[in-house]
């Protein structure tokens, strides 16, 4: 039986429910030595390590589709990344990469030469170390890695605010700068990404999304009150760069087909940012069902998704559909109260490899 994790995201400022706070990482530090090289580091102080987290996300609305610069609804889960840097003098240039984020079973695996690739790609942008120097990049924190839930973009947007804070250089990078190089990282992980998982990695929050020919456009949406949600995954780990590849290809091969289902979703994502404003939740809910079956129409769902979206309604969700690339990942539940909220996550601890409970707030 899985069990399930309870959090709750109120934009930058985050606070956690019935998870204990994940501690900083033990350090093998010895007396400060004359003869050794000097290092830079991250100080492992809880403060410290705090002002490096970023967020993983879950996507109300927009999967596949903001790609094509259409608005997309994504809220950031309080679980998060975070990152410490140690940097010597050293002539061997070497990054050396300590990944000690939970993960499903093999997304580490997978994921690990996109991750890498990643990685260089932030500190390209950064312009930093290279021969002279060597570096250890630690990440931890206590966002479970799985496909869907942002865990890439969460991970280069902590590197970059490790970098703010172990490099004065760049002690004065400011969010859109971070940002900025998180999306970078995320080309890494995706080819070309949308920008939504970063963006929701690095400044949290509720937030309506949308690409353009030049910089993003995004807005923190307010709400009238906490949206509680339910979140499972398949424990399947499926590519981004793979799944997006396919549905580019089944869009130029059927156009029409294509712009059908991207008119239904216009008009789905239109009609959810006005419901979420007037917190119609019932009518959320109704919504959520359509976009799953769109994204079913688009062949981004799979057998697995859809069992996890049918037991939710049936434990009594008011809305439930896939979330994040699909053909594995995660699914979401809309689940109004907190008395539907925990009967849907024990119904889904049933079924599947991990659960959590979050709210948007």
């Amino acid at each position: 039986m899985a069990s399930s994790t309870e959090d709750t995201a109120t934009g930058n400022n985050v606070t956690e429910e019935e998870t204990s706070k994940r501690s900083s990482p033990p350090t093998d530090e010895k007396e400060e030595d004359a003869s050794e090289p000097k290092k830079a580091k991250v100080e492992e102080s809880c403060s410290t390590l705090e002002k490096t987290h970023a967020y993983g996300k879950l996507i109300l609305f927009g999967e596949h589709f903001v790609v094509y610069k259409v608005p997309a609804l994504v809220g950031a889960v309080a679980a998060y990344t975070d990152c410490s840097i140690e940097v010597e003098d050293n002539d061997t240039g070497i990054v050396e990469i300590v990944d000690n984020r939970p993960a499903v079973p093999n997304y580490k695996i997978k994921k690990a030469e996109e991750g890498k690739a990643a990685v260089d790609l932030v500190l390209n942008h950064f312009k930093i170390f290279g021969r002279g120097k060597k570096a250890k990049l630690t990440f931890g924190g206590n966002l479970c890695c799985a496909s869907g839930i942002g865990a890439s973009a969460a991970q280069v947007v902590a590197l970059a605010r490790a970098v703010k804070q172990t490099l004065p250089q760049f002690a004065t990078l400011t969010e859109d700068e971070i940002n900025a190089a998180g999306y970078e990282g995320e080309k890494g992980y995706h080819g070309t990404p949308s920008g939504i998982d970063n963006t929701a990695a690095t400044f949290g929050g509720l937030l309506k999304f949308q690409r353009t020919d030049g910089e993003p456009i995004f807005e923190k949406k307010q709400l009238k009150e906490p949206i509680r949600i339910v979140y499972a995954s398949t424990g399947i780990t499926s590519s981004t760069i793979e799944v997006v590849d396919d549905v580019r290809a089944k869009k130029e091969a059927d156009p029409a087909w294509f712009d059908a289902l991207l008119k239904q979703y216009c008009d789905i994502v239109s009609k959810g940012e006005k419901v979420l404003e007037d917190g119609n939740m019932n009518e959320l809910g109704k919504l959520i069902d359509e976009n799953h079956k769109i994204l079913q129409d688009l062949t981004v769902s799979c057998d697995e998704l859809d069992t996890l979206v049918i037991a939710a309604r049936e434990a009594g969700a008011i809305g439930a559909k896939m979330s994040g690339t699909g053909r594995g990942g995660l699914m979401l539940a809309l689940t109004p109260t907190e008395e539907i909220q925990n009967a849907v996550a024990a119904a889904l601890e049933k079924i599947a490899p991990q659960v959590w409970k979050t709210s948007f707030q």
